[in-house]
């Protein structure tokens, strides 16, 4: 990875019992050191005001004034010149057709590569990977393509939850999607419990946060990560 990402990729906005990105305050006020302004990306949500408006208020009360691209001028040129970008969750399919029609991919790899810093949360998180392969989400829409933003090397599955020996429920589980997933890929994926975020800086990737993470590449076994424990991709 180029040195110069500095990515956060949060599993979710939000854990039991807390507000909007209430267990991630300290971890964002130091990813945003230096930070004045924030790009958001509404468009995974079909009420692209509310939720901006939503996310404005709690990043102001960080201390932080927030842009909201969906009411950008110039979605391009407000790319080129964010100091850091939020793209926030709901539906991956909608997010990732959004950012194709507005021709924005490419625009904010660039802009990222080039020093912005990239706060991802469930579908924004999903994006930050090759492909949205490995999301949770029904395809509501059809983008395209599966192929994202491409910022780090390895799938995202949000909100990942083990499988509970005591349920009776006989559909697949998580980790059996999963591995379905590396019998036709080859991309390693980190499915990230609630309130476990991925910060990458420097070329490496560490997990932080509040909860841990399952690590899975093929033709090998899943193995646990713990907060403060280097990813290994």
């Amino acid at each position: 990875m180029d040195d110069k990402r500095r990515i956060l990729l949060l599993s979710s906005s939000t854990v039991f019992g807390g507000g909007y990105f209430d267990y991630a305050e300290a971890e964002i006020r130091d990813f945003l050191d230096g930070v004045g302004k924030i790009l958001f990306v509404p468009f995974a949500l079909s009420d692209q005001d509310a939720y901006a408006t939503r996310t404005r208020e709690r990043f102001r009360q960080m201390g932080y004034s927030v842009e909201s691209l969906h009411a950008a001028s110039d979605a391009a040129r407000a790319v080129q010149a964010a100091e850091a970008i939020l793209i926030g969750g709901g539906n991956t399919f909608r997010l990732l057709k959004a950012l194709y029609d507005l021709d924005l991919l490419g625009a904010i790899r660039e802009r990222v590569k080039g020093g912005a810093r990239y706060m991802g949360s469930s579908a924004g998180s999903n994006v930050a990977g090759p492909t949205i392969r490995t999301t949770n989400d029904m395809p509501i829409v059809q983008p395209p393509s599966f192929d994202a933003l491409g910022l780090v090397p390895f799938q995202i599955n949000p909100h990942y939850v083990n499988p509970d020996p005591g349920s009776k429920h006989m559909g697949e589980t998580r980790e059996e999607r999963i591995l379905q997933y590396l019998e036709e890929n080859d991309s390693p994926v980190i499915g990230l419990r609630e309130g476990a975020m991925i910060r990458v800086e420097k070329g490496k990737a560490m997990l932080q946060g509040i909860s841990g993470a399952r690590f899975f590449c093929r033709d090998r076994a899943p193995t646990e990560l713990v907060p403060g424990e280097m990813v290994p991709c």
